[in-house]
């Protein structure tokens, strides 16, 4: 799913309140509204009268606080794909990707073999801070006995997070542990990272290094990232590539402050237009860390809104080179408005613009939304993911880079400078059947679960793990034996062609899980070829 893009704004009680639930408003206070409002007041008074029936004379007994949420939906279904509306209950699960934090104490876990198993601790969490450690069993969590349990991630949510401060007390299993062993962990803010990889990719220049950094999401604590990871690698780099592949974008500000980095003081980043919205502009302050260091930027098709808005301002000033696919094509701006109850509606209130004038909204027809996705959709059926040439637009949607005077279009998505088509080579059914099936993680997690402490033995390092570490035959033949088990039959053939990209994920997943995020996008982008075009710009770049 699509995260919106959505205005942080202060919780007005009274900013926006739906006709569905008028029934709140007195007729003074409907009939003080100037004669424009007249369609709001009728239509508001029509739904209160529909509610009051339904409740007063309908004859099964209905839940009115449903209907009222269902025809919200309805509602606001009417409108573009983007607007929406999102319950008290959706809300917490939502944001909490957004926000940066929730609370709990602070691990990564897996479920191998119906049981709870620690993959990692976070840094400085309070997992470890009491000692917890990878590869330990949690059999017990209060007293819920797990042994005699279903364990789910719904259960694992449901007990292991909670109020900071508050306690909770763990039955753990250590290998070559005599005994259960109890722990007591005081639940805390655990942050969630958007930032999940930064580290340096070597290039044949013995002066260079590229900073590599990938960003999932445009959240709370987005830029500060971002910064931190930049300064952690100070002077140690002439080039950054920003990964902003399948980054489906977030808040407006973070955007903006993450452009401001990469551009010239009162460089224009966005701006933003509605019908009953004012112009806003955005613009830089100067003081970004790297405003005239090589750059290049990856986007794909799952790139969208907040990272087509930095995609955008960077192409716009000619201030790095855009490398992938065309993105998304979300321009929309959401605003969250709160409803009495906790939930809440995003409602669409304005387009963004990039510098140069470009709308980059997608066409969608109002109250249309299958068709809009049915359109995205189509353009792999015309083979836009392979080749540039099947993707065209009309000169009525031609604009022009600020600096270099470059064509540029708009309509539908940011196109990059350096197409890359998408490598299906290694794709089969066989592949992704493993990976639909949780094949892949069951058997990474079964393996590093038996082999850690030899493995960390054998390879103390991330480089020696990469240089010496290969799978043996036979684990590919427990792969095999697992999927089939899990429903998969072998495909001999199928998975020959996919060997490699099998290899490369499980060799990637077993880096990350003993070495850290970082680890797992250094294998997986080792041989990536948007990576390496992404190099080649860069190093071609004066």
């Amino acid at each position: 799913m699509i995260n919106t893009l959505y205005l942080k704004i202060r919780r007005f009680s009274s900013l926006f309140i739906l006709p569905a639930l008028s029934l709140f408003l007195s007729n003074q206070t409907l009939c003080a509204q100037n004669s424009s409002d007249i369609h709001l007041k009728t239509g508001a008074a029509k739904l209160y009268q529909t509610l009051y029936y339904i409740d007063r004379l309908y004859a099964d007994t209905v839940s009115i606080g449903s209907i009222v949420d269902e025809s919200i939906r309805a509602i606001l279904d009417q409108l573009d794909p983007h607007s929406s509306f999102v319950s008290a209950e959706e809300l917490k699960a939502m944001n909490e990707p957004l926000q940066g934090e929730f609370e709990g104490i602070g691990i990564e876990f897996s479920i191998i073999h119906d049981t709870l198993t620690v993959q990692g601790v976070i840094a400085s969490g309070p997992s470890e801070k009491a000692g917890l450690m990878a590869g330990d069993k949690i059999l017990s969590i209060d007293t819920l006995d797990l042994t005699r349990t279903k364990v789910t991630n719904d259960l694992v949510f449901k007990n292991l997070r909670g109020p900071k401060g508050t306690r909770v007390k763990l039955g753990i299993l250590r290998t070559n542990a005599a005994g259960i062993v109890s722990y007591t962990i005081v639940r805390d803010k655990i942050p969630i990272k958007s930032v999940e990889a930064a580290y340096l990719i070597p290039t044949t220049s013995s002066t260079s290094n590229i900073l590599y950094i990938k960003l999932s999401r445009f959240a709370a604590k987005s830029h500060l990232e971002m910064v931190d990871a930049m300064n952690s690698f100070h002077g140690e780099y002439n080039g950054v590539i920003l990964d902003l592949r399948g980054n489906s974008g977030g808040y407006l500000p973070t955007a903006i402050d993450i452009c401001n980095e990469f551009l010239d003081k009162n460089d224009l980043i966005v701006y933003t237009e509605g019908a009953k919205i004012p112009r806003m502009d955005e613009f830089a302050d100067g003081y970004g860390i790297y405003r005239k260091g090589a750059l290049a930027i990856l986007v794909d098709e799952h790139s969208a809104s907040a990272s087509e808005i930095v995609s955008g301002a960077i192409q716009d000033h000619d201030r790095g080179v855009i490398v992938g696919r065309r993105t998304f094509g979300k321009g929309l701006v959401q605003r969250a408005l709160p409803l009495e109850d906790g939930s809440e509606i995003r409602l669409t209130v304005a387009r963004y613009h990039t510098p140069s004038g470009r709308v980059i909204q997608a066409p969608y027809e109002l109250g249309n939304a299958k068709q809009y996705y049915t359109d995205f959709y189509e353009r792999f059926a015309r083979g836009e993911s392979f080749s540039a040439d099947s993707i065209s637009f009309p000169d009525s949607l031609k604009f022009f880079t600020l600096n270099q005077g470059r064509v540029v279009y708009g309509g539908g998505g940011i196109m990059p400078d350096v197409f890359v088509p998408k490598d299906t080579s290694s794709y089969t059914e066989y592949y992704s059947s493993l990976i639909r099936n949780r094949v892949i993680i069951d058997f990474v997690n079964a393996q590093t679960d038996a082999n850690r402490k030899i493995w960390l033995k054998t390879y103390p390092d991330f480089e020696s793990f990469f240089n010496k570490f290969n799978l043996s035959q036979q684990q590919f033949d427990d792969l095999i034996a697992l999927a089939k088990k899990s429903g998969v039959e072998p495909n001999t053939e199928q998975f020959e062609i996919s060997r490699s990209a099998i290899d490369r994920y499980i060799r990637a997943l077993i880096s990350g899980t003993l070495y850290g995020h970082d680890s797992f996008y250094k294998v997986i982008n080792s041989d990536d070829p948007e990576i390496l075009k992404a190099i080649q710009s860069i190093q071609s770049l004066p």
